[in-house]
């Protein structure tokens, strides 16, 4: 996969450039705020050129796809996990007024 990888440079780039877009929107992100639209194109412009660079160093034999895709597959376990406690939590509130109601 990596010599793969290698010999398609721009399908290399537009992968990191995903990831770094994802894991950034993802974690510093996280309450939404939008920044003025200048300082939102230039961080969007330090990360195309950023990505350039990672771009660099995959095509130098150096793992940054994959350690990016696990960090992005760590990040979505994560998300799938509070997910699943907030399904939980709702269900075991739900249940708990259910007995707690005398009426019923």
């Amino acid at each position: 996969m990596q010599e793969w990888l290698s010999e398609h440079p721009l399908v290399s780039y537009l992968l990191i450039l995903g990831f770094t877009i994802y894991i950034f929107n993802k974690v510093f992100r996280a309450n939404s705020e939008k920044l003025p639209i200048l300082k939102e194109v230039m961080v969007y412009v330090v990360m195309i050129i950023g990505s350039f660079v990672l771009m660099i160093l995959q095509i130098d034999k150096l793992p940054i796809i994959q350690c990016m895709g696990i960090a992005v597959l760590m990040m979505l376990m994560l998300r799938g996990r509070q997910l699943y406690d907030q399904w939980k939590s709702k269900r075991a509130g739900n249940g708990a007024i259910k007995e707690a109601d005398p009426s019923k």
